[in-house]
Formats: structure tokens, sequence, C-alpha cells
């Protein structure tokens, strides 16, 4: 009977195992409840090169935000990179009708950094054309412009594939303009780094390199993802807003 009670016992436990490990995860959820819901761009600067820009960092991982006179006089930048926080300033004035092109200086860790950020007179392409940040070479950054009607969201996040490869993903987007620009660079690497976009649509990230694949999904502040490329290798993503 005590034999019997005992395998009885067993077999209903790898029951209630089996089960479990077969019930499929709910998809991921995440809240930045350090982020901005409203942009920080305000109207009269949509069309100008004053205003906010943000962006995303690789090399290592990070975010970065420029203002350039959004609400006054002040230019400054503020970059966040593996968590350390860094203050930069710029001496250049904005112009009206100029492009605008400057360094932005400060210190990491006790060295100096230096950034230069250019944008067109009407807020167009804007670009960081040299970087100079002590333990980071090679930095790489994709910048968008936030207006008044379109909140700007940097992401951070990883990706692996079937190959086996693995490395970071960073990505920023608008979803008011069902817009995202992506870059990615292999773990190990200093100096290469991969950038792709798309659009949005119903919260799906759809990527025009790969055939207009969704390549990932928003849950509110959380992106995850998992897809096969061109090449037939398998890629997932992972990602958490953070700016």
């Amino acid at each position: 009977m005590k034999k019997n009670y005992f395998l009885l016992a067993t077999v209903t436990m790898l029951i209630f195992t089996a089960c479990k490990k077969d019930k499929a995860p709910a998809t991921p959820d995440y809240t930045c409840t350090t982020c901005k819901t409203t942009p920080d761009a305000i109207a009269a600067n949509n069309s100008l090169g004053k205003g906010i820009y943000k962006g995303v960092i690789i090399g290592s991982t990070g975010t970065i935000m420029f203002d350039i006179a959004n609400n006054g006089t002040a230019i400054t930048a503020v970059m966040v990179l593996d968590g350390v926080t860094v203050n930069l300033t710029s001496s250049v004035l904005w112009v009206s009708g100029q492009a605008y092109v400057s360094p932005f200086t400060g210190t990491l860790n006790g060295q100096a950094v230096s950034i230069t950020f250019s944008v067109g007179a009407t807020g167009a392409t804007p670009t960081v054309t040299s970087s100079n940040i002590p333990g980071h070479a090679s930095a790489s950054f994709t910048i968008i412009k936030e207006t008044s009607a379109s909140l700007v969201e940097c992401f951070e996040g990883t990706y692996s594939t079937t190959l086996p490869e693995t490395g970071s993903f960073n990505i920023i987007l608008s979803r008011s303009l069902a817009i995202w620009s992506g870059i990615a660079r292999k773990t190990g690497t200093t100096t290469t780094s991969t950038s792709v976009r798309g659009t949005i649509t119903n919260n799906n990230l759809i990527d025009s390199s790969q055939n207009n694949r969704i390549i990932g999904t928003l849950n509110n502040d959380a992106l995850n993802g998992s897809f096969r490329d061109n090449n037939g290798i398998t890629i997932t993503l992972t990602g958490k807003r953070s700016f």
C-alpha cells in the first residue's frame, strides 16, 4: 500500500511538472517609471535646429540627449553610459537659419570627454560626427529629433543568434511617427556596428531590410522578438526602455 501511494504521488508530481513546462510564458511586460511620457521639445522649435535630440549609444551601451536652446539659451547634453551619468556643455551659440555644429565636453571618471554634434538649420540629419570617450573607443550613435508632438524613446537591449553570437542591440523610436532606428554590435568587437531601421505597426517593429519582417514587439516599455533573417539564422531580441 505504501509503495502504491509513493508511485501515485510520483506520477502526479510528474504530470503537474509537465503541465507547468508546457504552459506558454506570458509576454514580458515592463514600464519605465523614470521615463518621460510627454515630449520635452516645445512647438516653436519643431522646424528649427533648436530643440531636443535623443539618441542611443553602442560601445558600451547608453543614451544621450542634446538640448539645443530648447527652452531658453542653455545648450547642454546628458549622456548615460553603462549607468554612469555624464553632463556635457557647449560654448557654441545657436544662430537662426544656420546649421549647428559644436563639441560638447565633460568628464567621465575624471577623464575628459568630447562629443561633436551636428544638425541642419531645420533640425534635419542630427549626427554625432566624432567622439572621444575614454574607455569607450569607437562608440556609435543613432540620433532622432524630438518634436512637441512626437515623444522619442530609447531602449537598451541585447541579441543572440543560432550561429551562436551575442551582442548589444539598442533602438530609438517614436510611436506617434511610427518609426524606429537600431544599432547593434557583436560582443567582443570594438569597431563594427550594424544600423537598422523601419516602421512600427500595431506595436510590431517592421524591418524593411529583412523583407518587412516583424523583428520584435513592444509591450509597454519592453521589447521582445525572435525571427529568422535572410540567411536563415534565428535572431532573438530583448530590451527595455531606459530613457
